[in-house]
C-alpha cells in the first residue's frame, strides 16, 4: 500500500513563505507523476502543480511565478516551496500520485494577519 505523507503546513502572514513535503512510501518512486493540488473552503480541489519522473513540471496560471515544485527521488520526496503567499492561498494541500491515484491525507496552510 502506498502512503503519501504531507508536511510543513502551518499558518504564515500574507507575504511569507512555507515549504510543503510530501514523503512517498513504496518503490520506483522516480517512475510517477507527482503533485499537489489544494482545497479551499467551499470550493473545488484544485491543481497546484505536477513534476514527472524527469523533473518537467506544470503549474496552474495563479501560481506560477510563486510556486515551485521539486522532488529528491532518492528520498522519496516531493516539495511544494510557496512565496507572497497570499489569504486567498489558504487550504488544505495534498499530495498525489500518478498512477494509481493516491491521495496523502493533507496539510493545512493559513495565510493571515
Amino acid at each position: 500500500q502506498v502512503q503519501l505523507v504531507e508536511s510543513g503546513g502551518g499558518l504564515v502572514q500574507p507575504g511569507g513563505s512555507l515549504r510543503l513535503s510530501c514523503a512517498a512510501s513504496g518503490s520506483s518512486f522516480s517512475l510517477y507523476v507527482m503533485g499537489w493540488y489544494r482545497q479551499a473552503p467551499g470550493k473545488q480541489r484544485e491543481l497546484v502543480a505536477t513534476i514527472a519522473g524527469d523533473g518537467r513540471t506544470t503549474y496552474a496560471d495563479s501560481m506560477k511565478g510563486r510556486f515551485t515544485i521539486s522532488r529528491d527521488n532518492a528520498k522519496n520526496t516531493v516539495y511544494l516551496q510557496m512565496n507572497s503567499l497570499k489569504p486567498e492561498d489558504t487550504a488544505v494541500y495534498y499530495c498525489t500520485r500518478r498512477p494509481g491515484g493516491y491521495w496523502g491525507q493533507g496539510t493545512q496552510v493559513t495565510v493571515s494577519s
